[in-house]
């Protein structure tokens, strides 16, 4: 039996949810999990702040939140984003997938990324998109095994928009990778 649930978060939570992706994405809390961007890209990844705005700018945006079962921890989240195409289809934006550190290597990433994909269905998408930033080789090759496929297309990273961290590198940019949700190619 599982013990935990997922849910979209309530306003009350999004403190709670700033706090857990700062801790995982950068600084030497994030260091303890797999995947983190703590060498290369430092301050923090995201404030209390800026996650209620942007929720509040993108009414069809959710954000889920995989929690303790018996006490309501939050240990997991992820931002899922309606997006509709000029070409009349919709897309389910996945970002911010986030896990605690120390809990990285159970599973708990792959169960809420499903989970987002099923919201992203429902709500009409025909396809889930994400970027990553392209020199996380070890994290693009774990969404690839998801089923995500590199697009080609590539974005830059916002080096003068400090509320995305202070980045260490020159180089930086994101990839894009999408996933059918119907079971056909991208």
């Amino acid at each position: 039996m599982q013990d935990w649930l997922i849910a979209p978060c309530a306003p009350s939570d999004i403190e709670a949810v700033a706090e857990l992706v700062n801790s995982a994405y950068r600084g030497d809390t994030a260091r303890t999990g797999w995947t983190h961007e703590a060498d290369y890209i430092g301050g923090q990844r995201t404030s209390a702040a800026d996650l209620a705005a942007e929720l509040a700018a993108n009414p069809a945006s959710t954000l889920l939140a995989l929690r303790k079962a018996d006490d309501g921890d939050i240990l997991a989240c992820v931002m899922v984003e309606r997006v509709d195409g000029s070409d009349g289809r919709r897309a389910g934006y996945i970002g911010m997938l986030t896990v605690r550190p120390d809990l990285q290597a159970d599973g708990l990433g792959r169960v809420l990324l499903e989970a987002a994909e099923q919201y992203a269905r429902r709500d009409g998408a025909d396809r889930a998109r994400l970027t990553v930033v392209s020199i996380r080789e070890s994290l693009i090759a774990w969404y690839v095994r998801r089923g995500y496929a590199l697009t080609g297309e590539t974005r830059p990273f916002p080096y003068d928009d400090q509320r995305f961290g202070e980045p260490r590198r020159d180089d930086l940019e994101f990839v894009v990778l999408e996933k059918s949700l119907t079971g056909e190619a991208a």
